[in-house]
């Protein structure tokens, strides 16, 4: 499991009323999304990694395909169990970390979304290299031709958001792309405040970055938390959308 991870300590905490967040209220028009630029008929395996809660594994399920899910917060995994179980489906549920995931066997289709993995740095973790052990992992995953749904933060919106003074407070580093945010969440047992750091990324670079990784990116579009859409990037995008295949 990742070191110093943070990002989980706060997801575990965070599980149970994850699904509160407005973002998450799409999740059906998501699903629909996401069936269309995958491709595959009913039967098909989707490999979701950072599937979080299982929003979309879970709506995946419902419409045929045999989803597996991945994630390091065991306390997501336990509600992404449950719903499944509510939903009726079944989901192979898997904890593991999106750096050192290895499949048994080649997926057809796989969805990285929502931050749920790509982009969410611990203290430990290389800016400029984590992200591509992540794209490695799951080109490894997926058998050749098969469709990559990927979203990661734009860095337009803090490059806009941001002044000098805060940039010299450490708050966005502008060489690294890495912005440190103050995140207050509820949880069961009342608040909690937590510092993490986020890696975001130009249309360029992370087109680049998924070449190097072996895939061939189709399709760059603005990709709003809670309003995916096919549209131009726009500089006050907080997310970029983008879909590959697997060279």
């Amino acid at each position: 499991m990742a070191r110093d991870n943070s990002w989980m300590t706060f997801f575990d905490a965070h599980a149970p009323r994850y699904l509160e967040n407005v973002f998450t209220y799409a999740t059906q028009a998501e699903a629909c999304f996401l069936v269309e630029e995958l491709a595959l008929a009913p039967g098909a395996r989707i490999l979701d990694l950072g599937c979080g809660v299982g929003r979309h594994a879970v709506e995946l399920a419902l419409r045929g395909y045999r989803v597996t899910g991945v994630d390091l917060s065991e306390g997501m995994l336990a509600v992404a169990r449950r719903r499944a179980s509510e939903a009726g489906v079944e989901v192979e549920w898997v904890r593991a970390d999106a750096c050192r995931y290895r499949a048994a066997e080649p997926f057809d289709g796989a969805v990285c979304l929502c931050e749920g993995a790509f982009g969410l740095l611990s203290e430990g973790d290389d800016p400029a290299r984590r992200d591509l052990r992540i794209l490695r992992r799951l080109r490894y995953a997926l058998r050749p031709g098969a469709v990559l749904v990927l979203n990661c933060l734009h860095a337009g919106a803090p490059y806009r958001r941001h002044t000098a003074e805060e940039v010299a407070q450490g708050i966005f580093d502008p060489t690294t792309l890495v912005e440190r945010c103050e995140i207050e969440a509820d949880t069961l047992d009342g608040k909690i405040r937590f510092t993490g750091r986020e890696r975001s990324y130009t249309a360029p670079e992370i087109r680049l970055l998924m070449q190097l990784a072996g895939f061939r990116v189709r399709s760059v579009w603005g990709g709003p938390a809670g309003g995916w859409r096919r549209a131009p990037l726009a500089l006050d995008d907080i997310e970029i959308m983008l879909v590959a295949t697997r060279r």
